[in-house]
């Protein structure tokens, strides 16, 4: 791996909890479409952003630091960035991360049919079963667990999360319906039938993507690692690390179980990589380029669904008007 990366890992995690406080402090959370890349966020893209408010250079280094949140974030991001840029061609041992598509099988797909989708729904977690779509959505005050008609899209049953809450994936544990929150470290078990809520448990560091394979939860938190949760008390039993001919496969996002294989979006790509879950080996990567493009007004790919007995495949994105089943094609 370059220096330079893991200095910019390094960065984006305190650049990213520095704007975290800050939209925090504005009653928003930092997810969806908003892109943190340090090398992105320079300090003349921030100073032009509607984001964070512009304010003199001439103040002082000193002067900018005891400004708000964003102030911190501005500086912290503006010196990394230089200080990644620096570094670049010194090498380390280990292999730099990466969701850039490298050795592993790629596959194209072919719509098969769609299906209207709530265009309001910042779509976080998926879940298929007999005939009805298990939706969870995100965003503060927005956040929802859901059973959607597949046929109709219509929302038959609902409940609001806490709005201090981001809701994040959900999966179907036999009559139990599970799911996680971004940042408050909580997740919620719910009867299947009813919603109510039956328990609550704790985890670290955030939730992100939820599914089993009929043994235990497999949990994503934005990283190239899943984790391995006991169904029953939620404590971590192992992890994975995901990898692309030896490299790592960050920014890992919502998944389903299909036929022995680990589905997950990665945040920000119009892709999904398809894992093995005994070695975290990517046994192929789905590009889906082109679903977002009949829907310009729409967010990213996030939601993948399947349906076991019809061998159905489905996907959405958040705030996508459509949910499409589609199958693949190899490329």
């Amino acid at each position: 791996m370059r220096l330079g990366s893991v200095l910019q890992h390094v960065v984006t995690v305190l650049v990213r909890s520095s704007l975290r406080l800050y939209f925090r402090s504005r009653g928003q959370e930092l997810d969806g479409d908003f892109v943190y890349d340090p090398l992105v966020m320079s300090l003349k893209n921030l100073r032009g952003s509607q984001l964070i408010p512009p304010y003199p250079a001439c103040r002082g280094f000193r002067r900018a630091w005891n400004r708000p949140q964003f102030s911190r974030a501005l500086v912290l991001t503006f010196v990394g960035s230089l200080t990644m840029l620096a570094c670049a061609p010194l090498q380390l041992a280990t292999p730099a991360p990466t969701a850039t598509p490298g050795a592993a099988p790629r596959f194209t797909y072919t719509i098969v049919n769609s299906y209207p989708h709530d265009p309001g729904a910042f779509t976080q977690g998926l879940v298929y079963e007999d005939g009805y779509l298990y939706e969870g959505t995100g965003l503060r005050g927005q956040s929802t667990l859901r059973r959607v008609d597949l046929n109709s899209g219509e929302v038959v049953q609902s409940l609001a999360l806490d709005p201090e809450l981001f809701g994040e994936g959900i999966t179907l544990f036999g009559d139990r319906i599970i799911q996680l929150t971004l940042t408050a470290g909580l997740g919620f078990v719910y009867d299947r039938r009813s919603f109510s809520e039956l328990e609550e448990f704790g985890f670290t560091p955030e939730g992100w993507g939820l599914t089993h394979d009929g043994r235990q939860l497999i949990m994503s938190d934005g990283t190239a690692e899943l984790r391995f949760l006991d169904p029953d008390s939620f404590q971590e039993t192992g992890r994975l690390l995901v990898t692309d001919d030896g490299f790592p496969v960050p920014m890992l996002n919502e998944l389903e179980y299909v036929e022995g294989e680990i589905y997950a979006n990665v945040w920000q790509t119009d892709r999904i990589a398809r894992i093995s879950p005994d070695t975290g080996a990517l046994i192929g990567w789905i590009d889906l380029t082109g679903l977002r493009a009949e829907n310009p007004r729409a967010g990213v790919l996030n939601g993948i669904a399947y349906d076991s007995e019809g061998r159905r495949l489905f996907v959405t994105g958040k705030n996508w008007p459509e949910l499409f089943e589609i199958s693949l094609v190899r490329e």
